[in-house]
């Protein structure tokens, strides 16, 4: 069974090395691809003053984690919880690098462990431009690409985050879900958040008219050669389509 962990964390500010930290870490489990019930959750007292930035983005407050416990009281819990699972992180180095500056801190200066020691990760930004050069690939412009509904989230949440990226990190990696998404192409197919399983088969009458063979104009062929190009250009000499042009 693959199971894999959907993790987001919010936090005081931007960098552990100017002594920010983790106040909320949010998991989502998946079991072969599907969501279950388990769900880890926990608010962080970080033992500082959070950003008014960063307040701005997820709306905790530092009253509001007075009575909540230190990150040293909650961690067995989590790495139990992530043991041994693929998390699924978006932007990665963001949230590991959080994960493993609280885990560094209480070792006090000794070696200390390491997220990347007892998971894999992988993460859905560097995913996510891959697939999608040139173009936006933050969590909301990832749902309006592929038609995952986040009009709740008014504000971050490190579990409402993860739960929306569970849908997104689904969409992008079940199946192509719109052959014309681009703003390049005239045609616009509509999204679907899943790739759709038929529910019969369609057979064809063998016997039917042959499609026309339409080739393009000259014109039609410089613009797809320019789009090759800029695709190129935006994916780091990445695009197949251009390779297998030269390779004929």
């Amino acid at each position: 069974m693959t199971r894999q962990i959907i993790l987001d964390t919010e936090t005081t500010g931007l960098e552990p090395s100017e002594g920010h930290r983790i106040i909320e870490i949010g998991c989502v489990e998946l079991l072969n691809r599907r969501a279950s019930n388990n769900r880890y959750q926990q608010y962080i007292n970080p033992g500082r003053e959070i950003d008014a930035g960063a307040m701005e983005v997820h709306g905790i407050t530092n009253e509001m984690l007075a009575d909540k416990p230190k990150f040293a009281d909650i961690v067995k819990d989590l790495l139990e919880f992530i043991r041994g699972a693929e998390l699924i992180i978006h932007n990665a180095p963001f949230d590991i690098g959080f994960l493993n500056n609280e885990l560094a801190l209480m070792a006090n200066g000794k070696a200390s462990q390491r997220i990347e020691d007892i998971c894999s990760v992988v993460d859905t930004l560097k995913l996510a431009r891959s697939m999608h050069p040139g173009q936006k690939n933050d969590l909301d412009s990832l749902c309006r690409r592929y038609n995952v509904d986040n009009s709740h989230r008014t504000l971050h949440g490190a579990l409402l985050d993860a739960e929306i990226l569970a849908d997104v990190y689904l969409a992008m990696t079940g199946g192509q879900t719109g052959l014309f998404e681009d703003t390049h192409s005239p045609m616009k197919a509509a999204s679907t958040s899943a790739a759709v399983a038929p529910t019969d088969i369609r057979r064809l009458d063998p016997n039917r008219p042959k499609l026309p063979v339409i080739s393009p104009t000259d014109e039609e062929r410089a613009a797809h050669q320019q789009w090759l190009e800029e695709l190129d250009k935006k994916s780091g000499g990445k695009c197949v389509w251009k390779k297998i042009e030269l390779a004929s």
